[in-house]
């Protein structure tokens, strides 16, 4: 599955547009991580367990996308988008989204 970021491919042709397409995680982590990172705001610093957390919340909405986009018979996803928001404390949902379609 082709992805990208922008709205064509170079050197192809879209040849149908088949929809959007999504995929989301909502994630956390457990409380003795989420203790040593409130401990790591006092002095300051990367909170490697939090940048962690959202690389794998991201690699798994992407690939829930890819699924999505593969069910509707799509070549790539087009306008690739991510975003990010806190659900509640501790918790963070990641959703990729996209258009699929099909390259000529």
């Amino acid at each position: 599955m082709l992805l990208s970021t922008i709205d064509q491919v170079p050197g192809k042709v879209v040849t149908q547009v088949l929809g959007l397409v999504s995929g989301s995680v909502v994630t956390s982590k457990h409380l003795g991580k989420d203790f040593m990172a409130s401990m790591k705001t006092i002095v300051g610093g990367e909170i490697t367990g939090y940048t962690e957390m959202l690389e794998d919340a991201r690699r798994i909405a992407i690939q829930r996308l890819i699924d999505s986009a593969a069910a509707m018979g799509a070549d790539a996803i087009i306008g690739l988008r991510l975003t990010s928001s806190s659900v509640m404390q501790s918790a963070a949902e990641v959703t990729a989204y996209g258009t699929a379609v099909k390259l000529g």
